[in-house]
């Protein structure tokens, strides 16, 4: 598991890879927002975009 961050402050907050597929995650307990990972990341490691907010994250956590 690890984190990515650009010079210019653009972050994803977790990066898995398994079997070959990188998946970006990005954590909000607010769900109000429209939130996206950086297109840089996504573009450059051909990555799967994951949200985890409220709604959600008890599938994320197996609760």
């Amino acid at each position: 598991m690890y984190f990515w961050r650009t010079k210019q402050q653009q972050e994803v907050d977790l990066v898995e890879e398994h079997n070959g597929i990188i998946s970006g995650f990005e954590f909000k307990w607010n769900n109000k927002k429209k939130v996206r990972l950086p297109k840089t990341f996504v573009n450059e490691y051909n990555a799967k975009e994951i949200v985890i907010d409220k709604n959600n994250f008890r599938e994320f956590i197996k609760i």
